[in-house]
């Protein structure tokens, strides 16, 4: 007996109903089963390491979101989402081990992310980007978080010194899978932004300081939906990405 997965209702209609789903296409309206997952599949040992990976990778990035709302040229989306995409390996395997204890019930600060991240990069300097900039060469990590990142472009002399404090703020993920933040705290960005040109061209400087003192308390979230425009140029996940607008 041939079982229908799928048939024309003749309806504009989409979203899931009582586990069948409706989507429209060519004018038509379909209908089909929506699959359904174990409890395992997001259970099960394997499942929670990748959990923790992720809470790893938001907790590196909402770190880093000043600079990288600077270095990152999005695509689509936000530049977090785009670092993720780029990152999404490298700092995957950075954080294996680290993912593993965190599961066997150890606590996890900001600084082990950042150490972890920092030993990966060392020995594969060429897996994580920290700058993508549309018109400029990449960067990539290749040890500790640098304070500061020069990004040179692809034609002619111009460069961009990107330079910010966004250290201070101490986070923890703890054993019973919440995340916490220490007390507020104050970031300075200082972003300069010098071009040239060979044959004695004049070149310009600008120069932009931005101050930042948030609210303390509050978990990690790769969602860098703070609305912090801090920055010149174009600078974050499953729920995977953040919405930067």
């Amino acid at each position: 007996m041939a079982q229908i997965k799928q048939v024309g209702i003749g309806r504009k209609s989409t979203g899931t109903i009582d586990g069948i789903t409706y989507y429209t296409r060519n004018g038509k309206t379909f209908a089909r089963s929506a699959p359904t997952m174990p409890v395992s599949a997001y259970s099960n040992p394997e499942a929670r390491i990748r959990q923790a990976v992720f809470k790893m990778v938001q907790m590196h990035m909402k770190h880093h979101l000043r600079t990288i709302r600077q270095t990152i040229t999005a695509t689509s989306g936000s530049p977090s989402n785009r670092y993720y995409s780029l990152n999404k390996k490298g700092l995957g395997l950075a954080l294996q081990t680290l993912a593993e204890q965190y599961v066997a019930g150890e606590d996890v600060t900001i600084d082990d992310v950042e150490q972890a991240i920092s030993d990966y990069a060392a020995e594969h300097p060429k897996s994580i980007k920290i700058a993508s900039k549309s018109g400029y060469q990449e960067v990539y990590l290749s040890g500790p978080w640098p304070q500061t990142i020069t990004l040179n472009a692809l034609q002619g002399d111009s460069t961009v010194i990107i330079i910010v404090n966004e250290y201070g703020v101490t986070t923890t993920i703890n054993a019973d899978g919440t995340v916490t933040t220490g007390s507020g705290h104050t970031e300075t960005t200082d972003s300069t932004d010098s071009g040239s040109s060979s044959g004695g061209g004049s070149g310009h400087t600008e120069t932009t300081d931005n101050t930042e003192t948030p609210g303390g308390g509050g978990g990690s979230s790769t969602n860098d939906n703070d609305n912090d425009n801090s920055g010149g140029g174009a600078g974050g996940g499953s729920g995977e990405g953040g919405g930067d607008e």
